[in-house]
């Protein structure tokens, strides 16, 4: 077993011990649901967070056409961002829903 000082193990709201005890674990006792329910809520943050980022991209298009603001077209324009970042977490994102599924897979496997 690896010292705990030359090891870097980061999960936010684990202590040290127990990020190594999760590390070390073959596998945390988790049923289907329990992973599942944790796939779809980092799924969901992530596209949450992508959704801000893509909605600051149009923040100073204007003009007519489906891209500008005037009318119902900042409506159509949030619907639009809204599905590019479910669809961009869906399909693997940037990283940062990994790293939540790991984190709440952690934090349950610490509990469990």
């Amino acid at each position: 077993m690896a010292n705990a000082s030359a090891l870097s193990i980061s999960v936010p709201g684990l202590g040290v011990s127990d990020a190594l005890a999760v590390a070390n674990a073959k596998q945390p006792n988790l049923n289907g649901m329990t992973a599942a329910k944790a796939k779809t809520a980092s799924q969901d943050f992530e596209a949450v967070f992508l959704n801000s980022m893509f909605s600051q991209m149009f923040t100073d298009v204007g003009g007519d056409g489906p891209l500008g603001g005037k009318g119902a077209t900042g409506v159509w324009r949030s619907f639009l961002t809204d599905e590019y970042a479910k669809s961009f977490a869906k399909s693997g994102g940037i990283g940062i829903g990994d790293e939540v599924y790991r984190a709440l897979i952690a934090r349950q496997g610490a509990q469990s």
